[in-house]
């Protein structure tokens, strides 16, 4: 219903001089599309208030409405091309009234966890790249054929928005970092089986990978759901934290199009949190997540740990074990090498995590699961509360090799989350008992004892007269064909 709509969005903003990469166009995207948004979902509140007799106030005032800028209309409800503002006159707008206004909204909000609040920091980080403003009034129109009515239409527009998120991840390093393919962030879900009523929280939230697909979970699983359960979807289980300012729109635009109508989402630091300021309140049931890894804190953001490590995933697996309720379970994507590394940080943090911690799974990534990032990757899955007594391991093998043309995808984990239920032995999987990892450096390293063994390789001596041998017989075979010509 809308493909075609945003290929012809990513046509003008491939032609705009102000937008160079996929992060510029997903940008630029997100805040025209937020706006559409808040406009579709004020006519339906004002509908909804009519309906029920009562008094209807816009958030927006009238000229900063998607109608009284971005898409005038006239008395028959054709577009107003007369009074539609373009070129110079249409960035001189933007630039110097709306976005000032909308970032007002933030003094102006009465709490951090209204909308009104996330319009103003939304409107406080994103940046209008546009230089010419034919090519903002040719994506405005484009936009304006969006629709947020249906579930069937946020349903398609959620779908498009992913996969842009997608391509952003496959532009290359950068982009990368946002993206978590889906196939494993459903894989974990699955395994961590989040329930309604239970808080999920994400303090590397990115484009909010982890968030949406743990709502849909919930959302379209087998239950319907009440009005309250509804609710508290809405309202009391997601939460997320995010420092970089475009990632943080990208998962509040990408979190709004799943049903989210306003995310708990933090645009903040995460590891600037000291561990011992963490209260019970501050805790969550679930946590999921894939932190970034091979960055270097500072050292006075590594004072707020008691393990002092520079390396980032380090830091973040700290948080997230502190901020887990007993009882609470994780699953977070860290660095293949944590499991054997050999330094202070790393043997510390993994008794830490064996003797605080029930880790039950370790799924073992191939290389290429995560485009561009360049290193192997496990999934940590672990409750809180009692100490580790069995690890099951499972080494994932999809067959091939990853890349961006052949990603993974859900049937490669089909078989991991199916034995996973039981923790049972295959030729993929194994189980490791405590009580034989060595407790002076708690190495966990993945060596699967139940992979067939290789064929030895050939003596060269071998090799050698099997080479003569069918050189001898190619002989015969020219000679023979020779005769019969």
């Amino acid at each position: 219903m809308f493909e075609q709509t945003f290929k012809n969005i990513d046509d003008i903003l491939w032609k705009e001089s102000g937008c160079a990469s996929e992060l510029d166009y997903i940008e630029q995207t997100s805040w025209t599309l937020f706006l559409k948004y808040l406009d579709d979902l004020e006519k339906e509140r004002k509908a909804k208030a009519q309906l029920a007799s009562k008094r209807f106030d816009f958030l927006l005032q009238k000229q900063f409405r998607w109608s009284g800028w971005a898409a005038p209309k006239k008395a028959d409800g054709s577009f107003d091309h007369d009074s539609a503002l373009t070129g110079d006159d249409l960035i001189a707008f933007v630039n110097n009234n709306l976005f000032p206004y909308l970032q007002g909204f933030k003094l102006r909000a009465s709490a951090p966890d209204t909308f009104e609040y996330k319009i103003g920091e939304i409107f406080g980080e994103v940046k209008n790249k546009f230089q010419s403003g034919y090519s903002l009034r040719d994506v405005l129109e484009q936009m304006d054929v969006l629709r947020f009515n249906s579930q069937k239409e946020k349903h398609e527009l959620s779908h498009l928005y992913e996969a842009k998120i997608k391509n952003m991840g496959n532009a290359g390093r950068n982009g990368g970092e946002y993206y978590t393919p889906r196939p494993l962030i459903r894989a974990m879900v699955q395994v961590t089986d989040p329930r309604i009523g239970e808080t999920i929280y994400d303090g590397a939230c990115g484009s909010a990978g982890f968030l949406c697909e743990a709502h849909d979970y919930l959302r379209h699983g087998k239950k319907r759901l009440t009005t309250s359960q509804l609710k508290a979807l809405q309202k009391k289980t997601f939460y997320g934290k995010e420092k970089k300012s475009l990632a943080y729109i990208i998962g509040i635009m990408n979190m709004i199009l799943h049903g989210i109508e306003a995310p708990n989402i933090v645009h903040a630091n995460t590891l600037s949190e000291n561990l011992t300021d963490i209260q019970e309140k501050d805790r969550f049931d679930i946590i999921l997540a894939n932190p970034p890894f091979g960055g270097k804190e500072r050292k006075e953001v590594q004072q707020n740990f008691p393990i002092k490590t520079g390396e980032t995933a380090f830091l973040f697996l700290q948080h997230f074990i502190k901020c887990l309720k007993a009882g609470g379970r994780a699953a977070v994507v860290i660095k293949n090498t944590f499991l054997s590394n050999s330094d202070h940080a790393s043997r510390v943090l993994r008794k830490e995590l064996l003797e605080n911690c029930n880790l039950y799974t370790v799924l073992d990534c191939p290389g290429g699961t995560f485009l561009g990032a360049g290193v192997k990757t496990v999934v940590l899955f672990f409750e809180k509360g009692a100490p580790t007594r069995k690890t099951w391991f499972y080494q994932l093998d999809p067959g091939r090799s990853l890349g961006k043309t052949n990603p993974l995808n859900d049937a490669d984990l089909i078989e991991f989350v199916k034995l996973q239920k039981t923790f049972a032995d295959s030729v993929q999987s194994w189980t490791v008992d405590a009580g034989d990892v060595a407790q002076d450096t708690f190495d966990m390293s993945v060596k699967n004892p139940n992979a067939p063994e290789e064929e030895p390789l050939r003596h060269p001596q071998e090799i050698l007269a099997n080479i003569k041998l069918l050189d001898k017989e190619t002989e015969k075979i020219l000679q023979s064909i020779e005769k019969l010509i």
